[in-house]
């Protein structure tokens, strides 16, 4: 240690010591902001930056080298052989290039160790070759191997130290890291040089090969060091220049924001701002100055009469404003004068500034406002669309019943065969009427989401043959073979809507028997696959009919569309049916599919949800078998404002032993009830002076009043929608009977209903 500090301070001039110190730091660091820039490049100008600052970490710790050589006092004149000094330079460039790629090759502690090794091993040999290529006349370099070995290790372990353990990306760290490395040759150098003595030598040696003298030498080394200047210039010059090019693409990204933005410091000072934050606060932007509080901006705003939210209370507006600024409440809505809308967002910075964006949300606003405008007007327009229908169904079941119900009683007459035939055309076509009105109005309720689905217990079995023998007799007219197959496990009872089931079957049964001339029409129902762990029904209408092809199967389930759309096509309907039933089946949470060729028939499968049930212990007769010639006659009382109507109930009701008596409005029918005794009543809903519903409402108080029996009252009304349904009930109707209906029908509820009201009566 005496010997390292005796060379240091005896043998070295301090001046030249502290300037080598100096250079070697200064050079390290600009090698270091290189290596660093270089990270963050494209490959290869990665290469080239590496490179650069290899390169200037090779010349600053050759040239720190050299420079201290120039304060060291070897006794005598000192010449540097020039091939010897060349070879030290190359060695320590290129050792310091291999550490700087080890570094560059990968991030961690381990590479970076490796390289501070490896570096500072380069530097090492540069520094013996340098001394080799020392030229002392008449003196000759001696060493002390120990000192010699401990200045390589004492570099090594503070290279290894500076890369693994000290290196950092903040300022500190950074600096610490140039000190260190500067730290580690500075070792190397000075404890080399003390393991160095400069005796006589007994045998003079002339001087081999081109040298330079010491003022050459300090020449080389003051290029070398301006070279390192200049690039360090270049390195602040650069990072000086990018980072003013990033403030200004941050500026310019700032004022091309769609959105206002302010920024302020942490005493809610206004700092800066930009362009998009004048426009949408124009009646503020010609005040605005840098240095004024959020407080002064928002009491500008209010002296302008901006916030109409604030008038009148202006100072708790104030607090209400500033609480939640300080809050930094999610965002604000605020309206501006001139029925302008900003929305407005608060967020503190990390040093306790507050950046606040404003956004213009005025067009947001109109359009919200017309779409709840559209909304209302489709609303309203959808009620009058329901009106409409009710009332069109209304209107239209009206005469339809007329209609159908004198045909039906005029075939209770003694007719000849084309009088026959003739009526049985105005039947058909009543009853088509009649079922592309049901299919318009279940289409028309589908759509609205006000057709709901029943859930009740019944007989699958039963209901698939009611649905297929509708259509039997048709297809064994026609010619063609019918069949019927119920798996047995199919045939039980389950839960579920069999008005819907129903429908969807005779639509589908209907339009097999239509649309095939020759061979036969099948329905089958069986058990299906399992749909996500639930067991289903499997229902299948096949036929032998015309069929169609893969653009028609694409568009047959759309409304109005059938297979045969041309317009000399020879099968009628609506188009309506397949629609609607695919809509039920999706309802019921099943799916209805088809397949089929041109002239190869179809086949429509239906899949619901197949929920099994136990079968009731016993079923009740039906009234339906009750005649009318087993009991007195009944007294019926018929409250309709159409006299077609009247008439039509008067033919069918002539069949059986009925006494009716008819009035015209709700108003007759209430005073009838309380002056005379009455079986049944026939009431209309929609009359004029008192209309059913208020009518039926009357008579069961009148009934509670004067402690009658409850007289069974049947809705007969071309009101036939579910909302109709439910509101006779609600009245205190006993049956809803919808208009056109069958006489058959009719009858066997005025025969019936009486007879078994009386006993649940009596029971």
């Amino acid at each position: 240690m005496d010997r390292i500090l005796y060379c240091l301070t005896i043998e070295h001039d301090l001046r030249w010591t502290l300037a080598a110190a100096i250079l070697c730091i200064f050079g390290l660091g600009t090698a270091f902001r290189l290596l660093v820039e270089a990270r963050s490049l494209q490959r290869a100008r990665r290469r080239e930056v590496a490179l650069l600052g290899a390169m200037v970490g090779g010349v600053a710790a050759f040239s720190t080298h050299f420079v201290a050589m120039q304060g060291y006092d070897a006794g005598g004149e000192v010449r540097y052989g020039v091939v010897l000094t060349l070879v030290s330079l190359a060695l320590g460039v290129t050792g310091v290039a291999l550490g700087s790629m080890l570094v560059m090759v990968k991030e961690g502690r381990l590479y970076r160790g490796l390289g501070g090794l490896v570096g500072l091993s380069g530097v090492a040999a540069m520094h013996f070759v340098g001394i080799a290529a020392l030229q002392l006349p008449g003196r000759v370099i001696g060493w002390d191997p120990v000192l010699a070995g401990a200045a390589v290790a004492g570099g090594l372990a503070m290279a290894l130290l500076t890369g693994a353990v000290v290196y950092g990306k903040s300022g500190a760290r950074f600096a610490a890291t140039c000190l260190c490395a500067a730290l580690s040759i500075i070792i190397l150098h000075f404890t080399a040089m003390s393991a160095m003595s400069v005796s006589p030598e007994i045998v003079a040696a002339g001087v081999s090969g081109p040298t330079l003298s010491a003022s050459t030498m300090l020449a080389v080394l003051a290029l070398m060091v301006m070279g390192i200047v200049a690039v360090a210039g270049a390195v602040a010059w650069m990072g000086y220049f990018s980072r003013s090019s990033a403030l200004k693409q941050i500026r310019e990204a700032i004022d091309a924001m769609p959105d206002g933005m302010a920024f302020y410091d942490a005493d809610d000072r206004l700092v800066l701002w930009n362009n998009r934050y004048d426009e949408v606060n124009p009646e503020l932007s010609s005040n605005l100055q840098a240095g004024m509080t959020f407080r002064e901006i928002i009491q500008i705003g209010l002296d302008e009469g901006l916030y109409a939210e604030a008038k009148g209370r202006e100072k708790e507006w104030i607090k209400e404003r500033m609480a939640s600024r300080r809050a930094l409440s999610t965002m604000m809505e605020q309206r501006i004068a001139g029925d302008r809308w900003l929305r407005v967002a608060d967020r503190r910075t990390a040093a306790g500034g507050i950046v606040t964006v404003c956004t213009d949300i005025t067009d947001l606003k109109n359009d919200a406002r017309a779409l709840a405008e559209a909304r209302d007007a489709a609303q309203a327009a959808n009620a009058a669309k329901s009106q409409f229908l009710a009332n069109m169904s209304h209107e239209i079941r009206t005469p339809l019943n007329g209609v159908i119900g004198v045909a039906q009683a005029l075939a209770n007459t003694g007719l000849s065969p084309t009088q026959t035939e003739m009526l049985e055309l105005i039947q058909s076509s009543g009853r088509t009427l009649q079922v592309l009105l049901s299919d318009i109005l279940d289409l028309a309720r589908v759509e609205s989401g006000r057709l709901e689905l029943s859930e009740e217990a019944y007989d699958l079995g039963r209901a698939v043959r009611d649905a297929a023998q509708l259509y039997e007799a048709s297809a064994r007219e026609k010619g063609l073979q019918f069949f019927v197959e119920i798996a047995p496990e199919a045939d039980c009872w389950i839960a579920g809507d069999v008005v819907r089931l129903k429908q969807i079957l005779t639509n589908l049964v209907s339009n097999a028997v239509k649309f095939t001339t020759e061979g036969f029409v099948s329905l089958t129902a069986a058990p299906g696959p399992d749909q996500n762990g639930k067991p289903t029904l499997r229902f299948s209408v096949e036929d032998t009919g015309i069929g169609f092809d893969c653009q028609t199967r694409e568009r047959l389930f759309s409304r109005f569309e059938q297979a045969d759309g041309a317009i000399t096509r020879k099968f009628g309907g609506s188009g309506l049916g397949l629609a609607i039933s695919r809509q039920l089946a999706e309802m019921m949470g099943g799916e209805l599919d088809c397949e089929s060729e041109p002239g190869g028939g179809s086949a429509f499968i239906l899949t619901v949800p197949f929920k099994a049930l136990e079968a009731p212990s016993a079923v009740a007769a039906g009234v339906a078998e009750q005649t009318a010639g087993d009991g007195a006659t009944v007294r019926v009382l018929l409250a309709d404002d159409h006299p077609v109507n009247r008439r039509v109930v008067e033919m069918i009701l002539a069949q059986a032993d009925v006494a009716l008596t008819s009035v015209e409005d709700g108003a007759q029918a209430l005073q009838a009830m309380r002056d005379a005794d009455y079986d049944l009543v026939l009431m209309d809903m929609q009359m004029p002076v008192m209309d059913g519903l208020t009518a039926t409402r009357e008579i069961r108080l009148h009934e509670a009043a004067m402690g009658l029996e409850r007289t069974p009252v049947v809705m007969l009304t071309a009101n036939a929608l579910p909302e109709h349904v439910a509101a006779a009930e609600a009245a205190g109707a006993d049956l809803h009977l919808a208009k056109p209906f069958d006489a058959a029908e009719l009858l066997n509820l005025v025969v019936a209903l009486p007879k078994a009201m009386a006993k649940s009566i009596a029971a």
